[in-house]
Parts: C-alpha cells; sequence; structure tokens
C-alpha cells in the first residue's frame, strides 16, 4: 500500500520555511501505520532540510552561513560565475542545492514522522524573491 500527495510551499524570498504539519496531516490522511517517507523537491535552486525546530537562531545561522559560504554572484569573491541570466542569487542558489539534499527519507513509526523531539521538516529557499515550491510525497508501507 502506497499514498502519494503534492505540497506546495510559498516562499517569501530566502530562508527556511518548516513544513513538518503539513507532512502530519498527509501521513494521517494516507492512514498508513509503519512505512517509509520520502519527500522529492521539484526545483533546482533550494533545498529539504531536517533540523531543529525549537530556537529560530538555528535557522537565522544556517541561513547567514550558506550566505556567507555562497555569496551573490555580484560579490567579487564570485567573479568566475557565467550563469547570471537570473540575477545575482540565482547560480549562488544552484550551488547552494547542490551541497544540500533535494529529497529526504523518513521511517513512519505507529502512524507519525519518526523525527527526534527536535527535529523538523524545512524547505531552504535559497532565492530572495518569493516562489511557489512543490514538494513530492511518498508513503509506501
Amino acid at each position: 500500500m502506497s499514498s502519494q500527495s503534492v505540497v506546495t510551499i510559498e516562499t517569501h524570498g530566502a530562508g527556511l520555511y518548516e513544513f513538518t504539519d503539513r507532512v502530519m496531516v498527509f501521513i494521517r490522511s494516507a492512514r498508513i501505520e509503519s512505512g517509509l517517507l520520502t519527500l522529492f523537491l521539484r526545483h533546482t535552486s533550494c533545498s529539504l532540510l531536517i533540523q531543529e525546530n525549537a530556537d529560530p537562531d538555528v535557522r537565522r545561522d544556517l541561513d547567514a552561513f550558506f550566505r556567507r559560504l555562497v555569496p551573490q554572484a555580484d560579490d567579487p569573491a564570485m567573479a568566475y560565475l557565467t550563469h547570471r541570466a537570473e540575477g545575482p542569487d540565482d547560480m549562488p542558489a544552484h550551488i547552494k542545492a547542490a551541497l544540500m539534499p533535494v529529497s529526504l527519507s523518513i521511517p513512519v513509526m505507529d502512524g507519525r514522522l519518526a523525527l527526534g523531539t527536535w527535529q523538523g521538516v524545512y524547505l531552504f529557499e535559497h532565492r530572495r524573491r518569493p516562489h511557489r515550491r512543490e514538494v513530492v510525497l511518498h508513503l509506501g508501507g
């Protein structure tokens, strides 16, 4: 038995967007008590993460770290980039997405995500402007 759905996440710029609650709604509606949930992101300039969901400073620090690790294309350190057609945040967003996962697998036990106490599921938007992002959910029992 399996179930599939697509979750759309509206972003309003770079940052981490938790959507654990929406994943839980899907799991409850699937009525599969035990299995493996696969999440797949249909985009090349954002990522998926399992990360702490208690202290918002963690999200801010992760965002700051990745901005420092991969600055915007108009930063002198990024002068080697040639793909600049969609603005100074485009190619850096692709680089970040290449470094981070675009799919996740999470066990489902007793009808719940087998996440740790402080873990949540996030979309990490790497672009500055708003986007509609789609995450495909597949739960196999």
